[in-house]
């Protein structure tokens, strides 16, 4: 008896689990990679020292609506009756702080003009608020 062998060696790589073993490592790669951010300049900005609220009398409120309608104090007034106002505020009040708020929408160069007038009137004490709650003018 003559027995013949005819076994054949399969030589494939099962690729059935290929994806799923992909993702796994394509996964793991994303978790686990560290992307640099940039570090700029070292800064350190001050902390406030108090929490308090200043007088209301100290505080001279200035809105700016997305139109550019200026407002102070809950009263709407052009561009050239800002110096006159504030600069009045100031001999009455030199420790004045401006309460600064304006829309999101509103040109720049409308705000760099405010500035300006308030630089003239020497109303330097700004902060910039970053909510808007824009006022409802009084007529």
């Amino acid at each position: 008896m003559n027995f013949e062998k005819n076994i054949q060696a399969k030589t494939t790589i099962p690729t059935a689990s290929m994806g799923d073993i992909v993702f796994m490592l394509l996964l793991f790669f994303m978790v686990t990679t560290v992307f640099k951010t940039e570090d700029g300049l070292p800064v350190d900005l001050p902390r406030a020292e108090s929490g308090v609220e200043p007088k209301r009398e100290l505080v001279t409120h200035i809105w700016i609506d997305r139109r550019g309608r200026i407002s102070i104090n809950d009263k709407i007034v052009n561009l050239d009756a800002v110096y006159a106002i504030m600069s009045q505020k100031y001999k009455e009040n030199p420790m004045m702080i401006v309460a600064f708020q304006s829309d999101k929408d509103v040109e720049y160069k409308v705000m760099d003009d405010v500035m300006e007038k308030l630089k003239e009137a020497n109303a330097v004490r700004v902060s910039f608020n970053d909510k808007f709650e824009a006022p409802q003018p009084k007529y």
